[in-house]
C-alpha cells in the first residue's frame, strides 16, 4: 500500500514537472515571436544623421559645446538675418546682366557669422544676471556658470580678432564703414534697460551690412540707394524682433527691462502694420534708383503679402507661434535676394568698352 502510494506521488510530481517545462517552453516561444529579427549585416542602424545646426554642435567635443552655444551657432536664424541685408546690397551693387559676386557674399558669410558670435558673447555678458532670471535663457552657458565671464572676454576678443581680419579684406572706405558698426554692436545689450525701443538699436545694428556690402563692391555708398535700404532693414528688424520679444514679455516686466512687446501690447498689429508699409516703400524706392526690373518687383510683392500674413495670423500669446513666425522672416530676406538676383540679370550687360567710348565722346 505504501509503495503504490509512493508510486501515486511520483508520477504527480513528474506531470507537474511536465506541466512546467511546456509553460517554459510556450513562453520562449512567445518572446521568440516578439523579438525583433536580428540585424542585417551592412551599414550601420545607429543613430541617422542629420545636418542640422544644433546637431552639429551636440556631435562637436563637449568642452568646445558651450563655446558654440554662445555664439549660438545651434541657433543659425539670428546669423541669417544678419547676413541677409549684406546680400540684398552686394546683389543691388553687381554690374547689370551678372550674379553678385560670390567672393564677396562668402566673405560677408563668414563676417556675419563671427560678428553675430560677437555679439551674442558681449549681450550674455551683460545680460547673464537677467539670463537666469528668464526661463528661455537661463541655460545659456555664461548664465548656467558653464563658462566664466573672464573665459568669455578672451572668447569675445578672438572673434573680434578674426572679424578684423576679414574687415580688412576690403576697402579702405569700407574698412572705416565696418568699424563705426561697433559702438552699436556693444551699446545694443544696453538700450532694453533704458527704453522701450531696443529693437530700434538692433535694427541700425543689424542691418549696417546694407550699407557696408554696397561700398565693398563700389568703393562707396551711394545714397539714393543705400539709405532706403538701410531703412527697410531697420523697419523689417522692428517687425521680427517686436515678434521675438513678445516671447519674454512676462519675464522682462518682472525683471524690469524694457521693450517694443512691452511699450505696443495689444496694439502691436498696428505697429508691425506700419512698419511693414514704409519697409515695402524703401525696397520700392531702392529699386527705382538703381533701375531694378520686374522680378525684383514681384520679389517685393510676395514680401508684401508674406509680411501681411505674418502680421494678421500673428497669436502675440503664443510664444511658440511668435517662434514660428520669428523665423519665417529668414524667407523674406531669401526671397528678396532671389528677386535682387534676377532683376539684375534681367537688365541687359553693359557692352565692353562703352564707358570709355562715353568718355571718347564726351572729350570730342
Amino acid at each position: 500500500m505504501m509503495a503504490a502510494g509512493r508510486l501515486w506521488l511520483a508520477r504527480g510530481v513528474l506531470a507537474g514537472l511536465r506541466r512546467q517545462a511546456l509553460v517554459v517552453c510556450a513562453a520562449r516561444a512567445a518572446s521568440s515571436l516578439r523579438r525583433p529579427p536580428p540585424p542585417v549585416p551592412g551599414p550601420s542602424r545607429g543613430r541617422s544623421l542629420t545636418l542640422s545646426a544644433a546637431a552639429i554642435v551636440d556631435a562637436a567635443p563637449r568642452p568646445l559645446q558651450p563655446y558654440l552655444r554662445l555664439m549660438r551657432l545651434d541657433k543659425p536664424i539670428g546669423t541669417w538675418l544678419l547676413y541677409l541685408p549684406c546680400t540684398w546690397s552686394i546683389g543691388m551693387a553687381a554690374e547689370p546682366g551678372c550674379f553678385p559676386d560670390w567672393y564677396m557674399l562668402s566673405l560677408f558669410g563668414t563676417g556675419a557669422i563671427l560678428m553675430r558670435g560677437a555679439g551674442c558673447t558681449i549681450n550674455d555678458m551683460w545680460d547673464q544676471d537677467y539670463d537666469k532670471k528668464v526661463t528661455r535663457t537661463a541655460n545659456r552657458p555664461i548664465a548656467a556658470g558653464d563658462i566664466s565671464t573672464f573665459q568669455s572676454l578672451v572668447f569675445l576678443g578672438g572673434q573680434l580678432s578674426l572679424a578684423l581680419c576679414v574687415l580688412l579684406c576690403l576697402n579702405y572706405y569700407s574698412i572705416a564703414l565696418g568699424a563705426a558698426s561697433l559702438s552699436l554692436v556693444v551699446i545694443y545689450p544696453l538700450m532694453k534697460r533704458i527704453t522701450y525701443w531696443p529693437q530700434l538699436a538692433l535694427g541700425l545694428t543689424f542691418n549696417w551690412g546694407a550699407l557696408l556690402g554696397w561700398s565693398a563692391i563700389k568703393g562707396s555708398c551711394d545714397v539714393s540707394v543705400c539709405l532706403p535700404l538701410y531703412l527697410s532693414g531697420v523697419m523689417w528688424t522692428l517687425i521680427y524682433d517686436t515678434i521675438y520679444a513678445h516671447q519674454d514679455k512676462r519675464d522682462d516686466a518682472l525683471i524690469g527691462l524694457k521693450s517694443t512687446a512691452l511699450r505696443f501690447k495689444e496694439d502691436t498689429k498696428q505697429w508691425l502694420s506700419g512698419f511693414g508699409v514704409v519697409m515695402l516703400g524703401g525696397l520700392t524706392l531702392a529699386g527705382l534708383n538703381c533701375d531694378q526690373t520686374a522680378p525684383y518687383y514681384a520679389a517685393v510683392a510676395a514680401i508684401g503679402a508674406h509680411l501681411a500674413r505674418q502680421i494678421y495670423t500673428l497669436d502675440i500669446h503664443k510664444p511658440e507661434d511668435c517662434w514660428d513666425k520669428f523665423t519665417s522672416n529668414r524667407t523674406i530676406g531669401i526671397v528678396l535676394f532671389i528677386g535682387i538676383m534676377l532683376g539684375n540679370l534681367w537688365k541687359e550687360k553693359k557692352p565692353k568698352g562703352s564707358k570709355e567710348n562715353g568718355d571718347l565722346d564726351l572729350g570730342n
